[in-house]
């Protein structure tokens, strides 16, 4: 029941319809799916092109790390280098205490000119093996719970072997009463000659120097840039202080184990794209944080654009497809208007197409089967008149010879025997007979003049017969002006004549009989004879009826002409009984 309704409701009353719906359907998906793809590869392109450009960023921030630490490294080579260092480590067992004294305050004002040219650096010191501190300025006082050894820079720095060492940010604890934030730079202090072991230097860059290179990085309203080392702790966030209080949490475990240079989270509008690259001189992860909404900054204009360019395009290749389907159902209108004139009957009826489409291919073949059908229809006239002028021919010949013979033979008859009445009589039914036989050669006669043919038959055939036949004539004079086909009594009571009642004992008897029945006209011829079979009324439609002695017009031959000239449902009707008679009915239509 739903699949029939379906197929209902997508049924289309013309083809100009369908073809319109159809190309429109098709120009809906097509123009849909061009704007979504065309909206999702804008999309995709310029969320690349935000890609590459914040990996180029994160690329001139890593170099501008990589330029600062190495400029940063360079210093502490310097101060690595002096002579006067590693003369106060190597050889401070053999220097007096006034020596040793001066030779510090020489290092600590070459440290300290150091830290005053250079704003970044928070402080410098230097830590021996044999537990000499060196600070940048002798003021300083170093905090006594804090063992150097134990720090994770100074094992670093020894374990990096005269490398550089550089830390995450944190808060510095070597100095008393000072709580900056830095990032410590630390590296071992070697003898050139054997290698030995002097000690440690830490250099305590500012975490604002960070902060600043980080800062002057933009990346949209809400993005920002944090960096991780090696171990993946936190060099520097822009919300530090969130971090270290657990009010917010990032991505290391992914950051660090990602093998691109980006990813994207799945976080609805707050999905976040990470862009990853790596310093290679630090280590550092230099990590971007871009808010997806916000790389496609005109993301609603991109889909007001697209909406209303595909609605636009939709509306053009909607008119295109109604002109583009009314141009081809054109011509099939065309062919159906002349179709409808072919069956009003107007063969005269032309399609005047040139086009040399399959359209016009038909209209050829249309046009070349109506010239064919009236061809035919003229030539089926032609043969009608034929017919009918052979089948007049027929009927007007209907009294044979043999008729004609035994006719003629009982009037010499009763001529010998001085029977004038009986003479004229049947001479002047048999001139009657067939002046109504001719009927001026016109095919429908009226009720009354067939009546008065038959009666004309019946009486050469009682005078013939004498006390053998006897027949009743009662047809209702309300129909005798109806017209009927002429001669369709005669050869019934024929056949009853010589098939019914002559060879019965005693008087045969024939009754005609007529009435009108609503729009129909029934004429029946009733005997007493011997009756027929099923077979036998059967046999009478299976093959022409006719006898010796009849007229040669079979029963079939009346039951077609009535089926010829007014129908299929009009014709003869048979009932009979075997002994007791026959009655055959005609059934034909009123004609005034």
């Amino acid at each position: 029941m739903l699949r029939h309704r379906i197929m209902r409701f997508f049924e289309f009353k013309s083809i100009q319809s369908t073809i319109a719906v159809a190309f429109s359907c098709l120009i809906v998906v097509t123009i849909t799916v061009i704007a979504w793809m065309s909206y999702t590869l804008s999309t995709e392109v310029v969320k690349k092109n935000s890609r590459d450009y914040t990996y180029q960023l994160m690329g001139q921030l890593s170099s501008n790390i990589d330029s600062y630490m190495t400029y940063m490294d360079n210093i502490s080579r310097m101060v690595l280098s002096s002579y006067d260092i590693k003369e106060f480590l190597l050889k401070q067992v053999y220097l007096g205490s006034s020596a040793k004294e001066d030779l510090r305050q020489k290092i600590s004002f070459q440290l300290n000119t150091v830290l005053n040219t250079r704003k970044d650096i928070s402080s410098i010191l230097i830590f021996g093996t044999n537990g000499e501190v060196i600070p940048y300025n002798e003021y300083i006082e170093l905090n006594p719970k804090i063992i150097p050894t134990e720090q994770s820079w100074y094992k670093k720095a020894v374990e990096a072997k005269g490398k550089v060492v550089i830390s995450s940010s944190h808060v510095q604890n070597m100095i008393l009463n000072d709580y900056n934030s830095v990032i410590s730079l630390s590296r071992e202090l070697n003898t050139d000659v054997d290698g030995e072991k002097l000690g440690v230097l830490l250099v305590d860059l500012n975490y604002s120097v960070i902060n600043d290179i980080c800062n002057k990085i933009k990346l949209g309203d809400r993005g920002y840039v944090f960096i991780l080392d090696a171990d993946g702790n936190i060099v520097y966030h822009p919300d530090q202080q969130l971090i270290n209080e657990n009010q917010k949490t990032e991505l290391i475990s992914q950051v660090m184990n990602t093998p691109g240079s980006s990813f994207v989270t799945s976080e609805g509008k707050n999905s976040r794209m990470y862009t990853i690259k790596t310093s290679q001189s630090t280590g550092w992860k230099i990590v971007g944080v871009t808010y997806v909404d916000e790389l496609v900054s005109n993301k609603y204009e991109l889909k007001m654009y697209t909406f209303f360019g595909g609605i636009a395009f939709l509306i053009i290749a909607v008119l295109l497809s109604v002109i583009l389907s009314l141009r081809i159902s054109k011509p099939i209108k065309q062919l159906e208007r002349s179709m409808k004139e072919v069956e009003k009957g107007n063969f005269d009826t032309q399609v005047d197409m040139q086009a040399s489409n399959e359209i016009g291919h038909l209209s050829s073949r249309f046009n070349r089967m109506t010239m064919e059908i009236k061809e035919l229809m003229l030539q089926n006239v032609k043969e009608q008149e034929t017919k009918r002028k052979i089948e007049l021919q027929a009927l007007q010949a209907q009294i044979n010879p043999h008729f004609l013979y035994n006719t003629l033979d009982s009037i010499i008859w009763m001529a010998e025997c001085e029977k004038s009445k009986e003479v004229v009589l049947m001479t002047a039914a048999l001139a009657k007979l067939f002046r109504l036989s001719i009927s001026n050669g016109q095919e429908f006669i009226s009720v009354f003049h067939e009546v008065e043919h038959i009666k004309s038959y019946l009486t050469i055939q009682k005078m013939r017969y004498k006390s053998k036949l006897d027949f009743d004539i009662h047809v209702d004079p309300n129909i005798h002006h109806c017209k009927v086909i002429k001669i369709i009594l005669q050869p019934l009571i024929e056949n009853a004549i010589y098939h019914g009642i002559r060879n019965i004992p005693g008087i045969g008897k024939i009754t005609v009989g007529g009435s009108r029945i609503g729009d129909e006209i029934v004429l029946q011829v009733s005997d007493n004879g011997i009756g027929m079979s099923p077979e036998e009324i059967q046999n009478l439609f299976q093959k022409e009826h006719t006898s010796s002695k009849g007229s040669g017009i079979g029963v079939k031959n009346v039951d077609l002409r009535i089926k010829l000239h007014c129908g299929e449902r009009y014709g003869l009707r048979f009932d009979s009984t075997l002994g007791q008679g026959t009655t055959v009915s005609i059934v034909l239509p009123v004609m005034e």
